[in-house]
């Protein structure tokens, strides 16, 4: 730094652009590079999922404990991976996200393009398949297996628009509100509380649930079951936005 540059905290003062994080795509980033982020983050974070499941259930055969340690593992990495990645590309790591945040920039909101959103999902798609492939090769599991973990039943798809609704009313209802930066700790704490209380124990993410179809332990979900499941997360997300009109609803001025 030169004597004629600002400092740092200077510029952050000075700087009116708005703070990158969770549901509000970073300015001036490559697409490359956010598309990089999300396949990363969304990868690691199957990984996490079904590599915390593998051990869990060799460490213990009482299945309140395999999902604590699976729950808990998830909590943590995703909040990690929300603070380092957020800068970058918002760290969606989930379709129905990039989906959400796309409708709202169609509405004049602030989002990501049809362009980007054409990049981001199918980055997301192929980390989450990679990660469970990932996942599967540390534990010494067949690289690709597909599940039989059938979870068709119609509380489960209620729990999956519960779960999906419940996050996207999180992540929009702190941009509604300026609290972004609460967004690693929230979402992550949402997403751990949703594993105990939901059936399906919290998908909520078309692109975790495509890559837990490619691995046969705990996370596994059966390929059959994965249209249904992913339906009902963009019925969630759906849902969640009307949430997010309804609780977030913006004042009018005298004038207006």
């Amino acid at each position: 730094m030169t004597a004629t540059e600002p400092a740092a905290s200077d510029a952050i003062a000075t700087d009116p652009s708005p703070r990158p994080a969770p549901g509000a795509t970073p300015p001036r980033t490559p697409l490359t590079a956010r598309a990089a982020a999300e396949l990363v983050g969304t990868a690691a974070l199957v990984a996490i999922v079904v590599g915390s499941g593998i051990q869990a259930t060799r460490l213990t055969d009482d299945v309140a404990l395999q999902l604590l340690a699976n729950s808990t593992a998830t909590v943590f990495g995703l909040g990690v991976l929300i603070a380092l990645l957020g800068p970058v590309s918002g760290a969606h790591f989930n379709p129905a996200v990039s989906l959400a945040e796309w409708w709202t920039a169609r509405r004049g909101g602030a989002g990501v393009t049809g362009r980007e959103l054409a990049v981001y999902i199918p980055s997301q798609i192929v980390g989450g398949i990679l990660g469970a492939i990932l996942a599967d090769a540390m534990f010494g599991e067949s690289l690709v297996k597909w599940s039989t973990h059938d979870r068709s039943a119609g509380n489960l798809l209620l729990g999956e628009v519960v779960a999906t609704a419940g996050l996207i009313l999180l992540i929009f209802g702190l941009a509604r509100t300026d609290r972004l930066r609460f967004a690693p700790v929230a979402v992550a704490s949402y997403i751990g509380a949703a594993y105990w209380f939901t059936s399906s124990t919290s998908f909520a993410n078309p692109a975790v649930t495509i890559g837990r179809a490619f691995t046969d332990t705990f996370a596994g979900i059966a390929p059959a079951s994965v249209p249904a499941f992913i339906g009902m997360q963009i019925v969630g997300g759906a849902v969640g936005l009307a949430l997010v009109g309804v609780v977030f609803m913006r004042g009018k001025t005298d004038a207006e």
